[in-house]
């Protein structure tokens, strides 16, 4: 069975479907340096499925370049990433990459499409900047173009990920109208709040999962098996070396997997740490981290700006935004959202040893979204903290292709 990715973003959702045996026609995505992530990616698997995973570990040691990493697998496997914005003037051309690729696959049928439009600009914080009645902006209409491919390749399914935001945004306006394009692109629909904790992922995450398929069809909706946990975020923290602000430790963990890691396929006995990269902080953020992790590990109370001494605030505004300093509390099941202002700061994701007086390394967020450490990101660290905090989340995505999987092979 395949499956096309639109608004791919670092290839979350695709990674679940890929994990349950989809193959990916075509992933498309804007942004060049997530672009970059999903070539990466698609080379990994490539190389994994012919054995050589060994050329891609020398890549993340830094022994090979980047174009001498893609220079070893079918030119095929890199066309298939298309970094377009997906617009009127750009979907004909899209639309005949496509083409050619499911030619190249030797079939004309698109069994999946997958994806959500980027969120921002519905988002519960967006939507107070842009509501959806001012038609300016032109990602409120993005699902549009969404369902233009429903219209072209007419997949027997689609999975559609957005923010809990889109259901109310513009007094329900908006979501009335993407219900009634897919409705009439002859799509029955649901829509679910779904949270990743109920997946397995050690963060407390909901999201929007909309579900559509062919009208006639006896496809449904699927029931989702939960399941309760004992595992803690330390679970995920443990086995990676100490980091003071703007250091870097890569290639070697500091202990062997927590259970945790083993059993979700995080991380493995082959894998090389990569992308343990902290953000610099000056040293009155770190007073205030201090001030954080002490309150949490005495009190279990959480900072709120007011506590801060008024030496120390930055920012005159007490009364909105208190919780702008949290802890990743290594002592609960899961994590607070992880969302892409990490991207600005790291305020929100502060590591919870007090002994570092950091926030998050780049590897440990990703470990939050339950990517594999074998999953590399490419650009700078800013672009790559954005692309972590807007990705679903890769065991969440897993569960749910499951689930599509079995209903597509009966």
């Amino acid at each position: 069975m395949n499956f096309i990715d639109l608004f791919a973003g670092a290839g979350g959702l695709s990674e679940g479907f890929i994990r349950q045996g989809f193959e990916p026609v075509a992933h498309i995505e804007m942004d060049a340096y997530a672009a970059q992530t999903l070539k990466t990616r698609a080379v990994y698997h490539y190389l994994k499925e012919n054995g050589r995973l060994d050329v891609y570990h020398r890549y993340l040691k830094n022994l090979i370049t980047k174009e001498e990493l893609y220079g070893e697998v079918d030119p095929r496997v890199l066309k298939s990433v298309l970094n377009r914005e997906i617009s009127d003037e750009s979907i004909g051309e899209i639309f005949q990459t496509i083409d050619e690729s499911l030619n190249n696959q030797g079939t004309s049928s698109v069994d999946v499409l997958i994806g959500g439009p980027p969120c921002q600009a519905y988002s519960l914080v967006g939507r107070a900047r842009d509501p959806y009645n001012k038609e300016h902006d032109p990602r409120n209409y993005l699902y549009r173009q969404y369902v233009k491919f429903l219209e072209k390749y007419k997949p027997k399914l689609f999975v559609f990920e957005n923010v809990p935001g889109i259901l109310t945004a513009g007094k329900g306006k908006l979501f009335d109208d993407v219900q009634r394009f897919m409705d009439d692109a002859g799509y029955n629909i649901e829509a679910r709040i779904l949270d990743a904790s109920k997946f397995g992922v050690l963060q407390k995450r909901r999201r929007v999962i909309l579900i559509g398929w062919v009208k006639g069809t006896d496809l449904f909706y699927p029931e989702f098996n939960y399941y309760d946990h004992n595992y803690l975020v330390s679970d995920i923290l443990k086995d990676m070396p100490t980091l003071q602000p703007g250091e870097t430790k890569d290639f070697m963990y500091s202990a062997s997997p927590s259970e945790y890691l083993r059993k979700h396929a995080i991380r493995s006995d082959d894998d090389i740490l990569v992308q343990h990269i902290s953000r610099p902080h000056n040293d009155h953020d770190r007073e205030i981290y201090r001030l954080a992790i002490g309150q949490w590990d005495k009190e279990k109370k959480r900072l709120k700006y007011t506590d801060v001494p008024e030496k120390d605030r930055t920012h005159s505004n007490i009364t909105a935004f208190l919780d702008r300093f949290k802890v990743v509390a290594s002592d609960l099941n899961y994590s607070h959202t992880m969302v892409a202002h990490i991207a600005k700061d790291g305020h929100y994701y502060i590591h919870p040893d007090v002994n570092q007086l950091r926030s998050l390394s780049v590897r440990e967020a990703a470990r939050i979204q339950s990517f594999p450490d074998n999953f590399f990101f490419e650009g700078p660290r800013t672009a790559i903290f954005t692309q972590i905090g807007n990705a679903v989340p890769p065991l969440m995505a897993e569960c749910i292709a499951e689930k599509i999987k079995q209903m597509l092979e009966k």
